[in-house]
């Protein structure tokens, strides 16, 4: 969308931001779609390309979101209820998952084993507690609160000690919304998506030395997640088609480079796999979250060569692999 560039004044730069911005935060926040009505088949469903370790994502193939885990094996459910069962998010050891659901109405934060036994809420408030990451440590899990403030939406960033149960605010010094942690495995930085203005950006934070580095610019960029050895961050952007690609960059925001060029898609929810090799992420042609049909697949990191790995008759988003 390159229009942006060539705007004539200030008055039509300003309308073409915010309608972007729009776009771009349909799929950065946490916006909830109506699960798809017809339950698949899910237990006959496989991978379609041969693949290492552990892949959980969300889906609605059953008729409401629930938490699923993907192996060459096949597929298997991990929750079942009647609520929905959103994000899940491996532990730094792979034993754990934690995940967002809404058993009492609002969001809040749970954690369950790998096999999706012991479900433990972990933090619950009347807000929406949603999009979260481990710390590195893996005894900690910050996560993002959502809230309305008049006729907008407030997103800030919050952290819950897993023996304690004590929750308290972090990124204080961010002025504006900011959400949907990462961290690095190996240096003292979490990624997040922050809003200034208009339009989300992808930020650092720094949390030895408090600073914060804005690592875009254009309020069209999102989602950053850290590679294994922190060397490097897939991040998603519609600075080249409008819709939105999976795009790395170094931690200090140089070497930005487009993975996927897919500019009839919408790509989006990027994970790494241990070996670094490959990503897996999420793709619809309907440019919308809560529309169509979501897929699973993988790009090579060194070649981006695609190839579709799930594809199940509903939404499947968010996935994480370990």
């Amino acid at each position: 969308m390159d229009f942006f560039d060539h705007m004539k004044n200030d008055a039509v730069r300003m309308i073409a931001v915010v309608f972007m911005s729009v776009i771009v935060l349909a799929f950065c926040s946490d916006k909830r779609s109506a699960p798809m009505d017809q339950p698949a088949d899910w237990a006959s469903l496989k991978a379609e390309h041969p693949f290492k370790g552990r892949i959980a994502f969300q889906s609605d193939m059953d008729g409401d979101r629930e938490i699923y885990l993907l192996t060459n094996d096949g597929v298997k459910k991990l929750t079942d209820n009647d609520w929905d069962d959103e994000f899940p998010r491996w532990s730094p050891d792979g034993k754990k998952i934690a995940y967002s659901a809404n058993p009492r109405g609002n969001y809040d934060i749970f954690v369950m084993d790998a096999d999706g036994s012991n479900i433990t809420p972990v933090a619950a408030s009347g807000k929406h507690e949603v999009e979260h990451a481990w710390f590195p440590a893996g005894d900690k899990i910050a996560f993002t609160i959502e809230e309305r403030k008049g006729l907008r939406k407030k997103y800030s960033l919050w952290m819950v000690n897993l023996k304690s149960r004590r929750t308290s605010q972090i990124l204080t010094e961010f002025k504006g919304s900011c959400a949907l942690p990462n961290f690095s495995p190996k240096d003292p930085l979490v990624g997040f998506t922050g809003k200034r203005a208009f339009g989300w950006d992808v930020f650092v934070h720094n949390r030895r030395t408090k600073e914060i580095q804005a690592l875009t610019e254009g309020g069209k960029a999102c989602r950053p997640h850290f590679s294994r050895d922190g060397g490097q961050i897939a991040y998603v952007s519609a600075d080249a088609d409008g819709n939105g690609d999976i795009w790395l960059m170094n931690p200090d925001g140089s070497d930005k480079r487009r993975l996927t060029e897919r500019d009839e898609t919408a790509d989006y929810f990027p994970s790494w796999s241990p070996d670094q090799e490959w990503i897996v992420f999420s793709s619809s042609k309907k440019h919308s979250i809560d529309k169509g049909n979501w897929t699973l697949y993988l790009v090579r990191v060194r070649t981006k060569a695609v190839f579709r790995l799930f594809d199940s008759p509903g939404r499947d988003v968010f996935p994480d692999w370990f």
